[in-house]
């Protein structure tokens, strides 16, 4: 189990490889088979497949910017509110607010769900 010292300190360097588009140095902060599902999306486990999936969002955006609002942590859980910023690839942006769940193993998460409506993103 992971302290909450341990939980709060990842998310940092975490939200960091996702607003930098790097799918493999956002893995780095996952258990070997982990499991992630982003929204209604289904879920992806393992590091390789959820590298190929974030990846290909990753294509699909020019950049994103997240702003953590709230921590809430219990045990190896921790909840992240806040809003990202997505930048289109026309030059356009969009805020859209989101939750996380990240269930600890140790230092690394072995589950990551995204709750939030990305379908605005992509209606233009």
């Amino acid at each position: 189990m992971s302290s909450n010292t341990a939980a709060s300190r990842e998310t940092g360097g975490l939200f960091a490889a996702i607003d930098a588009n790097d799918a493999a140095a956002f893995v780095k902060y996952l258990t070997d088979d982990a499991v992630f599902r982003f929204g209604s999306a289904p879920a992806v486990q393992g590091r390789a497949a959820i590298q190929e999936a974030v990846g290909g969002f990753f294509e699909t955006i020019a950049g994103c910017s997240h702003n953590v609002t709230n921590k809430l942590e219990r045990g190896a859980t921790l909840v992240c509110e806040g809003e990202v910023t997505y930048r289109r690839h026309n030059g356009t942006e969009i805020a859209l607010p989101f939750t996380d769940v990240f269930e600890y193993d140790g230092d690394l998460i072995g589950q990551y769900k995204i709750y939030m409506d990305i379908s605005p993103l992509y209606a233009e």
